[in-house]
């Protein structure tokens, strides 16, 4: 194809010397205006099909007949104790997701399935997601919720997400977006009242509302180099709506605004009167509760499933420590056996870790934390001594740090 002084466009009638390029082919001219226009024209029906299903099935490589909601179900069993609910509920969620972007011959926009989960710290929010990802074989990422702001205020930027996510990719972009990407602390951006703020609020009102298109589904200027923002870097389309959110918070303070709504609602002759114990502390939340709490409505409109994680008793965290494939004691022991020597925990050594992670409020999260402080000193000592065999006892975990008196070695009998 080659410029021609006497042709004009022939889309928008102009001749070359209003514009910077022409272009010509037989009997037809375009310039370099229309041409952009053209091109993204393109891109926005690509999207449109692919939205629609209409879009090649390769393109999502997921045998879904292996990552079933049952078949996902019995992964998060092995992985993770007690949330059955939660665990349900997560697995069909994820299924429908990808089942969704595998399309339909029927002219039906199928709504995205973004999560949102409840819970307090150390109840196993973070590993239902990290566990589900990897069963599947996509890219993963984790942000922090609090680390995000509005563009041009000190902070991560909201498309920080997106670069965490191509990096979980190896680069692939294609790849990256098909992935998860899990905000923890999404609590921690609610507005500071139920009412719309007036002044600037970049870390709460502000990030839920720059949040509010990429969970939907939304064309993303992400930079090239990753990072924040910058004028003078080159930046890339990325398209999110294939991408599944799942958004995490411990929500303090929220079943006070449940039990005030159904007391409210109670009120009256023959009402019942529901007890602190009969109403599980997340398992009541309905969206009006989270307007209430801060999250704007629009956002939590995003995030169409909801559900709870509960507060782990004493034989959760005894069965974590114990049962899971890659369970916290199994972990140590393994450790230990690495370096020839035998490791034991007694059950009643076993209970006090559970009760001191229940006194420090940190859940399943604190559990590695107290073990590590107690086998300090042995994983110093094991390695190139006589030790045969560490037997760990209650007396050894105490709630401000570990008790080597708790702790008994046995020694390799030396050859006569």
């Amino acid at each position: 194809m080659l410029e021609n002084e006497n042709q004009t466009c022939s889309f928008c009638a102009r001749g070359k010397d209003e514009v910077g390029t022409l272009v010509v082919g037989s009997g037809v001219a375009i310039c370099n205006e229309c041409t952009e226009q053209a091109v993204e024209a393109v891109e926005k029906q690509n999207i449109k099909i692919k939205r629609r299903g209409q879009s090649p099935k390769e393109n999502v490589a997921l045998d879904l007949t292996m990552a079933s909601p049952r078949n996902m179900g019995e992964i998060l069993d092995a992985f993770v104790i007690g949330q059955a609910d939660a665990k349900r509920t997560l697995a069909v969620a994820v299924y429908n997701h990808y089942k969704r972007l595998r399309g339909t011959d029927a002219d039906i926009d199928i709504d995205k399935s973004n999560v949102l989960l409840l819970g307090p710290t150390g109840t196993g929010k973070t590993l239902l997601a990290q566990t589900i990802a990897r069963r599947l074989g996509v890219p993963f990422a984790i942000a922090d919720a609090t680390s995000l702001t509005e563009a041009g205020y000190v902070g991560d930027d909201i498309e920080s997400i997106l670069s965490k996510l191509i990096a979980a990719a190896d680069g692939d972009v294609e790849k990256a977006k098909r992935g998860i990407i899990y905000i923890d602390e999404i609590d921690k951006i609610s507005r500071k009242a139920d009412s719309p703020s007036i002044t600037r609020d970049v870390s709460g009102e502000g990030v839920q509302q720059a949040l509010l298109k990429m969970v939907e589904g939304t064309i993303a200027n992400v930079p090239a180099g990753g990072g924040r923002k910058n004028p003078q870097e080159a930046t890339y389309a990325f398209d999110t709506s294939d991408i599944l959110f799942i958004c995490a918070g411990a929500f303090p303070g929220l079943e006070q605004i449940v039990k005030q709504r159904t007391e409210e609602r109670g009120i009256g002759f023959g009402a019942a009167i529901a007890s602190n114990d009969t109403i599980p502390k997340f398992d009541a939340v309905i969206p009006e509760d989270l307007v209430k709490y801060g999250l704007i409505p629009e956002f939590i409109g995003r995030l169409p499933i909801i559900t709870a994680l509960h507060e782990l008793t004493r034989d959760d965290l005894r069965s974590i420590l114990t049962e899971p494939r890659n369970a916290l004691i199994r972990q140590y022991i393994e450790m230990f056996r690495l370096d020839n020597v035998v490791l034991e925990f007694t059950d009643e050594a076993i209970d006090a870790i559970a009760d001191t992670a229940i006194k420090r409020k940190t859940g399943a999260r604190g559990l590695r934390a107290i073990v590590e402080n107690v086998l300090k000193d042995p994983m110093y000592d094991a390695p190139d001594s006589d030790i045969e065999r560490i037997v760990v006892t209650k007396d050894a975990i105490r709630d401000n740090g570990a008790n080597p008196e708790g702790i008994t070695y046995h020694r390799r009998r030396k050859a006569a």
